[in-house]
């Protein structure tokens, strides 16, 4: 592909994901490999600096522009003017800029997501939110059970331990992981610094009644399981079967026997989960959230939330919130987290809990790691107790 030819394949994308952000559609990654699985003209090189333009794009952007050309010639016009010169430039270019053309303004995040976000970290937003669009690292979460941190390292060239969570190490972005034998051997898994934190922060031991409530494909399930030793009963409970199903595996391949993963129905969930109500040492609370933590990782979902979406989320979040919390015993206690920054996804939750549920108290004041301070994907993090 000439490079007029790869602006051509990166406007074709971003109109893809701008199209999927409005509309509910697949992730900017999926879309990528779709396209180009279709056109196997199209070399390494090609495809990378194709993905790299579009992805610079969706990052460079905060409202979600109207049309991918659009999106590109403001991208280009703020960061790379000179590759608007190829515009119309022949052959598989695209064609000419017209006089006045639309292009799309460079920014951070649509106007009312920077608006709730100011709220939350005031003067220092723009700074907060520039670090949640830069490429996010590659984290590994060493597998305790197997063997310990300093056993893994020598054995990934490059890796570093990071201070955030004693199991957890980063080595060098775009890395086949699954192609490695640590991987391979379950001594490692692929899972963010942060989401470590968050994980440990149930301070689950071995033999107690864990309840992982919205586990999904079971990264938080397998740091629990580490933790607890493999000892004592685990049980990993999602509403989507398509995630839920990749846990077997993941599970076989760490050595994890106390796992029960349960599917369950949504809206039956306190029916389904009835044999662990008020039985629970700790619960983990891992809520669907808006992921604006995890822009590093998906820059064009600040394009796909609105406030709409936001509002339903915030009601599914209390919802699940108020189910976990009949699953603790006196005595027991719950981890409620988002990968969200925003303040009323995070411990503005937590504070209705304890509001409508005198029984709970909290332990300790929501935990919030961001990009820009901890190196890792934005979460919030609070725990509560039930004291009666």
């Amino acid at each position: 592909m000439t490079p007029a030819a790869r602006l051509a394949a990166a406007i074709e994308i971003l109109d893809l994901v701008i199209a999927a952000a409005r509309d509910g559609g697949a992730a900017a990654d999926t879309i990528v490999q779709r396209y180009f699985s279709t056109r196997r003209y199209a070399g390494g090189g090609d495809r990378r600096g194709v993905r790299a333009l579009a992805f610079a794009a969706i990052r460079s952007l905060g409202e979600r522009p109207e049309t991918g050309r659009a999106a590109l010639i403001g991208h280009l016009r703020a960061h790379e003017p000179e590759l608007l010169a190829l515009f119309g430039s022949g052959g598989h270019a695209p064609a000419a800029l017209e006089p006045g053309e639309a292009e799309a303004a460079a920014g951070l995040a649509p106007a009312w997501l920077m608006e709730k976000l100011g709220r939350r970290f005031g003067e220092a937003t723009e700074g907060q939110v520039a670090a949640l669009l830069e490429r996010a690292p590659l984290d590994l979460r060493v597998n305790r059970l197997k063997g310990t941190r300093e056993e893994v390292l020598p054995m990934l060239e490059g890796a570093e331990g990071l201070d955030l969570h004693e199991d957890a190490l980063r080595i060098e972005s775009g890395v086949n992981v699954e192609a490695l034998a640590p991987f391979q051997d379950g001594l490692v898994e692929v899972q963010d610094a942060g989401s470590q934190r968050a994980s440990a922060a149930l301070a689950v031991q071995p033999g107690e009644t864990v309840l992982d409530l919205c586990a999904g494909a079971g990264g938080k399930t397998l740091a629990l399981a580490a933790a607890m030793a493999n000892e004592g009963r685990l049980v990993a409970s999602d509403s989507d079967r398509g995630r839920l199903s990749a846990m077997p595996a993941r599970l076989a391949r760490a050595g994890v026997t106390i796992v029960e993963p349960r599917l369950l129905d949504g809206g039956r969930e306190a029916e389904m989960l009835a044999d662990l109500e008020g039985a629970c040492d700790a619960v983990m609370v891992d809520a669907p959230c808006s992921g604006s933590g995890t822009w590093r990782r998906n820059p064009e979902a600040r394009w796909r939330l609105t406030p709409v979406r936001l509002a339903r989320l915030i009601e599914e979040q209390a919802r699940l919130l108020a189910l976990a919390a009949t699953m603790v015993r006196p005595g027991g206690r719950l981890t409620y987290v988002v990968c969200s920054l925003l303040p009323e996804e995070g411990s503005a939750q937590v504070a209705a809990l304890l509001a409508a549920r005198p029984d709970f108290k909290g332990l300790g004041e929501e935990v919030l790691l961001t990009p820009q301070q901890h190196g890792c994907d934005g979460f919030s993090i609070t725990s509560v107790l039930r004291i009666s």
